[in-house]
């Protein structure tokens, strides 16, 4: 038998699957949430639920209970699209030419709505204030800082998000203390030669051979620097270099990620990176010159709200597991560096995985999503109270 909460966010089923279908139709990229931002609020305010003006470009603080005083929690959900073309044919597929939310982000903020029309009903419960965070630019890595630089978690002692899994069947919700979620680094390597005619290579430098061997160097990293018992990946997904057949070109390009779920091991690789790139650029005798861009460190759950997530999913009725590590990056990781965070794959049994044209979920994952998102916000308020404010 299904719980209260269960009960009553399965009530909002309709209502939820409406606002997912109105976001999917209507998809902004990252920073351009304008629209996005607007509908939000205006669903909010509808609820009664009041809006903190912290002065976002895009993107939407609210706020439920403050009628105890009491802890303060957060709930994030990312609202930016990504730049595909919609490919499933759905009737209520993407009106916008080359923009889809093709990440779900349409899941995760109809979700966090429908939890805050379910915490609004229960407001004069609440023991303290749940702060709701509608982000920005989740794609970029850039939302979740703007968000800490504007103060949104100012007070906040505890913050809870999820992102939708299509390889995990509805009801079921994988969470689990420790790494979740990979660090995203990225590079551009750029190797300078002299040009030449091809046919006389001795007159030039050539920088695709220097970039042909940095790029089989870059692989013993993995297999002859990190532990059996770690991972890391290095993947070269780009070069460019030259204009024709017959000549020897000057420059060569090349990017990439690299992708690590341990802080210690992603500072080991990316040393020992640029060591091995220098390294081979000096025994080519070409000028080699590398540029980092810095993605969201690893997701890294906080074991003792694991297990209070883990409890609750179970009252629920819900099957709680241990999930798989993605290799993907998400920026849900900044905020968990100022405070203890929870991070969980919510079952959304889809056919194709993440950033695919064709991809689509389940939306009865949808009032799954407010039971435990509402369940969990009330007994995170409680056992911060409890425990007197302090970490739990």
């Amino acid at each position: 038998m299904k719980s209260e909460t269960a009960q009553n966010a399965t009530a909002l089923t309709e209502q939820l699957i409406q606002f997912r279908r109105h976001l999917h139709q209507h998809p902004e990229l990252s920073n351009q949430e304008f629209e996005t931002t607007k509908w939000v609020k205006a669903q909010l305010e509808t609820a009664g639920i009041r809006i903190v003006d912290y002065s976002l470009k895009t993107g939407v603080v609210a706020e439920i209970g403050g009628q105890k005083q009491g802890p303060i929690i957060a709930l994030r959900a990312d609202i930016d699209a990504l730049p595909i073309q919609e490919e499933t044919g759905l009737s209520y597929a993407s009106l916008v030419p080359g923009k889809m939310h093709a990440c779900g982000h349409d899941f995760h903020t109809a979700a966090l709505l429908g939890t805050a029309i379910l915490l609004k009903e229960q407001e004069h419960e609440l023991r303290g204030t749940v702060r709701l965070l509608f982000q920005p630019a989740e794609e970029k890595a850039q939302g979740a800082q703007q968000l800490i630089k504007a103060g949104a978690l100012n007070g906040v002692q505890a913050i809870f998000g999820m992102h939708n899994k299509p390889d995990l069947p509805v009801g079921t919700i994988g969470i689990t203390g420790g790494p979740l979620m990979a660090a995203a680094d990225g590079f551009i390597i750029e190797v300078e030669g002299l040009e030449s005619h091809a046919a006389v290579p001795d007159a030039g430098l050539d920088p695709i051979v220097t970039a042909a061997h940095i790029v089989t160097a870059l692989q013993s990293i993995v297999s002859r620097n990190v532990s059996p018992l770690q991972s890391a990946v290095v993947s070269v997904t780009q070069i460019h270099s030259g204009t024709t057949w017959n000549i020897i070109p000057g420059k060569a390009v090349l990017e990439g990620t690299i992708r690590t779920f341990d802080e210690h091991v992603r500072l080991r690789v990316l040393e020992r990176f640029q060591q091995v790139v220098e390294g081979v650029g000096v025994a080519f005798g070409a000028q080699v010159s590398l540029r980092w861009i810095e993605g969201p460190p690893p997701v890294v759950n906080d074991e003792a709200w694991a297990s209070v997530a883990k409890q609750t999913a179970d009252e629920l009725g819900f099957q709680s597991l241990e999930p798989v590590p993605s290799p993907a990056g998400e920026d849900f990781a900044f905020y968990q560096r100022v405070i203890p965070g929870l991070f969980v794959f919510m079952g959304t049994a889809g056919s194709r995985e993440w950033h695919h044209p064709a991809f689509d979920l389940d939306e009865q994952a949808l009032p799954v999503s407010v039971a435990f998102f509402s369940a969990l916000a009330k007994q995170a308020l409680e056992r911060l109270e409890e425990a007197g404010g302090n970490s739990i």
